[in-house]
């Protein structure tokens, strides 16, 4: 049963998620559909522990959770957290690829580290964590994979060359790799938010923040949840049937 009583039915029985960028933000909100959608999630984080820690405690009340730690940008930790995930939970039927981060500068501006770090940070932690949990999907004939892309993957933003190109990246990834999965029952799927109430965004100029939100038909920020709803159901059995697809969640500001 979910909550209030209601049936869950909608994700496979038993199911585990390892949702990286978990300690806050949209990463937390996606762990908390999923835990709530009767999941066992694996909560990954790099830096902010204390934060893993809180959305772990929150996630056992209402399910099961472990918090882990891990440098997905790199290789070898990612494969780590993938066999310490398999080996606490029994498997991985679930991947989110959240992890991101954004370090605005104009182009004739951006040092090498800028960009190396947010393309790492997006774009090689999805390939390596991707890369990790796929063998176990493909064996067992079943998987979801959902790693989360932006508007700005699609249109641009100003000073953001490397967070552009890095989530372009993400989408161009996930349309190939579910190419090459779409016939062993795992789906590859992207979302792609627009500005979204979190601690990335509460960084932004209030004036830019005002330009973007009057760009946006519905005008006004979306909610971390409203993104975890639509990962919550391209996870589920019901949506079998799509795969490389890249969805917005962006009040209207890409059409």
């Amino acid at each position: 049963m979910g909550l209030n009583g209601h049936e869950v039915g909608m994700i496979r029985t038993g199911s585990v998620a390892v949702v990286t960028g978990a300690s806050k933000g949209i990463g937390r909100s996606i762990a908390t559909k999923l835990a709530e959608q009767g999941v066992k999630v694996v909560v990954t984080y790099r830096t902010d522990a204390s934060g893993a820690v809180e959305t772990m405690g929150s996630l056992n009340e209402i399910s099961e959770a472990v918090c882990v730690q891990a440098d997905t940008t790199d290789a070898v930790q990612a494969n780590l957290l993938m066999e310490y995930a398999t080996r606490y939970f029994g498997r991985v039927d679930i991947l989110v690829n959240n992890a991101g981060i954004a370090r605005p500068a104009k182009l004739i501006d951006m040092n090498y580290e800028t960009w190396r770090a947010v393309v790492a940070t997006a774009l090689d932690s999805c390939f390596y964590c991707s890369r990790a949990v796929l063998p176990g999907m493909l064996k067992r004939q079943y998987g979801r994979i959902v790693n989360i892309a932006s508007v700005y993957g699609l249109i641009g933003s100003y000073g953001q060359t490397n967070y552009c190109a890095a989530k372009a990246g993400v989408i161009g990834f996930t349309k190939a790799l579910a190419l090459e999965t779409a016939t062993c029952g795992v789906t590859v799927n992207a979302v792609a938010p627009g500005l979204i109430d979190t601690a990335m965004t509460a960084g932004i100029p209030e004036k830019i923040a005002q330009r973007i939100m009057a760009q946006t038909p519905i005008g006004r920020m979306g909610q971390p949840e409203e993104v975890a709803s639509l990962v919550g159901y391209l996870v589920s059995e019901e949506a079998g049937y799509m795969t490389g697809q890249v969805i917005g969640v962006n009040g209207g500001l890409y059409m």
